[in-house]
């Protein structure tokens, strides 16, 4: 199935698309969240869709991120060598983690912000990982077990702010308005092969990303396994599993957003997002 939540920002509803069309689900009486997902609620969503009608959500409603605010967006840093030689960086022997802010969270078609004081706002389309159970000291061989689908996300990050002001990458990339997700949340059996995936990125239709996952440094089933070692993760969490080459920090020289830019991404499978680039108000 693809789960979608529609609707004024902080009021979402739940809507699935069904053969290109979008429908609202809302009657179903739960939201996309962590609770839904621990009590098998995608096989029970598929029930109800099965034995209800549902209504059809007009073309020009607003999308939201497809889940409901999850416990913890964990990223990995630097997992395509591609783009870790172009930021000038060793490629890791282990992952690099690091996390997002839920707060960042925003709808695939919602305009980014550029913060206060920023110089440095880049893009980063990456494939994250939708979590389906809790998981703690996970064995890799087990590890896709714990998966209950994909999303598309844009990382977006500030460079100064991540790497130029000390401390953790963390600052740089929880802003809000940096994790645009969606269209919408992709279950597992949508997506055969998420390690032979294309994912590209434009900015103001000039192609800057154009990657596949099959590049990974490390695969989805180590990263599930690793991270579960140092943090239980929670039904709805998302691991962010790294961008291709071709952010603005890797470019000679440098290239930044600025208001009036339009970022576009895409992923094999999991649709596409636009984001349009805003000032601080």
């Amino acid at each position: 199935m693809k789960l979608i939540r529609f609707g004024e920002p902080g009021k979402e509803k739940t809507g699935v698309i069904i053969d290109g069309k979008k429908y609202d689900t809302s009657t179903f009486g739960e939201d996309y969240n962590e609770r839904f997902l621990e009590t098998n609620g995608i096989a029970r969503l598929a029930d109800f869709i099965d034995n209800n009608m549902l209504t059809e959500i007009a073309d020009d409603e607003r999308l939201g991120c497809p889940l409901a605010r999850p416990s913890k967006i964990v990223c990995i840093g630097l997992n395509y060598v591609d783009h870790a030689r172009e930021t000038n960086a060793t490629p890791p022997t282990e992952p690099v983690i690091f996390m997002k802010a839920t707060t960042a969270i925003v709808g695939p078609f919602d305009n980014i912000i550029i913060p206060k004081n920023s110089k440095k706002t880049d893009w980063e389309v990456e494939l994250a990982v939708v979590i389906g159970k809790k998981a703690s000291y996970v064995a890799e061989a087990d590890s896709m077990d714990y998966v209950a689908g994909y999303v598309l996300h844009n990382d977006v990050s500030e460079r100064e702010f991540q790497i130029e002001r000390g401390g953790t990458w963390d600052k740089g990339k929880g802003c809000d308005t940096f994790a645009p997700i969606g269209p919408f949340f992709a279950t597992k059996d949508e997506i055969p092969d998420p390690q032979n995936l294309r994912l590209w990125l434009k900015v103001n239709g000039e192609i800057m990303q154009d990657g596949n996952t099959n590049n990974f440094i490390f695969n989805i089933p180590f990263l599930i396994a690793y991270t579960s070692q140092f943090m239980t993760l929670l039904p709805g969490d998302i691991i962010s599993t790294g961008t291709p080459a071709g952010v603005g920090l890797g470019m000679k020289p440098p290239f930044y957003l600025k208001p009036g830019d339009i970022v576009e991404l895409g992923i094999d499978g999991l649709g596409t997002s636009r984001q349009a680039v805003r000032s601080y108000a």
